[in-house]
């Protein structure tokens, strides 16, 4: 894995990358490694990620953003966990560091990228075991002229909307005040894809306090740009608290038990 991109060549055909924002420590894990460098059978999380992104043929260019000091260490592990030769031969992958919020580490994996590069993948680290084909899906969309794509899945559950307790009412009984249709409510997963330029607009003008955007189509949203969703998989979930751990870990095994993963 190369420690930064080729220039590219002039006349070069456009190419799609994908930015894996991976700064962040994930305390609902518990205490411990920060979340993109959990392990799921053997191997880390982000290792997994970067290996998803490879795996698909749209995909030439992989740029992790790591912690804002850790950018060396990254480098470091993914050496210790190279690619398979038929994703090496065909895929770079750099790391920059990154900022304080995941928005800011996602902007800086976009400056990060070659003239050529037209079209995003934004994925999250912490779905490790996203499969190929949703990938390939996300990427082709894009290609095919969507502006902004998200897999996505019907929800399953009931949802609420609540009058949120906060401060000193933290934990207190939250009251109800509507009831959503379930049908046109969907879970949105990660890779999302966009136009490059498309993106970086969203990324210039949408400024969010706090903690910053954790969603980069909602960004796109707030240009008046359209987003469409396609179908996402089951198991392209994210990887949050203990219990996901154990349904990873199930997840992987049965890939290397069927599929040889």
């Amino acid at each position: 894995m190369s420690d930064r991109a080729t220039a590219p060549a002039s006349g070069a055909p456009s190419r799609t990358a994908a930015v894996i924002p991976a700064a962040g420590r994930g305390v609902r894990l518990g205490p411990g490694a920060p979340k993109a460098l959990r392990a799921i059978g053997g191997t880390p999380m982000l290792v997994h990620a970067v290996r998803a992104m490879a795996a698909s043929r749209a995909v030439s260019l992989v740029v992790v953003v790591a912690p804002p000091d850790g950018a060396a260490d990254v480098r470091h592990l993914l050496d210790e966990y190279p690619l398979a030769d038929r994703d090496s031969t065909r895929t770079d992958v750099v790391v920059v560091p990154g900022g304080e919020t995941r928005q800011a580490s996602v902007r800086l994996g976009l400056a990060a990228l070659p003239d050529d590069v037209t079209a995003v993948l934004v994925h999250d680290a912490a779905r490790p075991l996203v499969p190929v084909d949703t990938v390939d899906a996300v990427a082709a969309a894009v290609r095919e002229g969507a502006p902004a794509v998200v897999p996505a899945l019907p929800v399953a559950d009931t949802v609420k909307q609540v009058e949120p307790r906060t401060g000193e009412r933290a934990g207190e009984p939250e009251p109800v005040v509507a009831t959503p249709e379930r049908a046109v409510l969907r879970a949105v997963q990660t890779p999302q894809g966009f136009d490059r330029r498309t993106l970086a607009e969203a990324h210039e003008k949408v400024a969010l306090e706090g903690e910053g955007a954790t969603d980069d189509a909602g960004m796109v949203e707030r240009l008046g740009v359209p987003v469409v969703l396609i179908p996402g998989h089951e198991e392209a979930f994210k990887v949050t608290r203990p219990l996901d751990l154990v349904l990873a870990e199930a997840v992987l095994a049965r890939r290397r038990a069927n599929d040889g993963f």
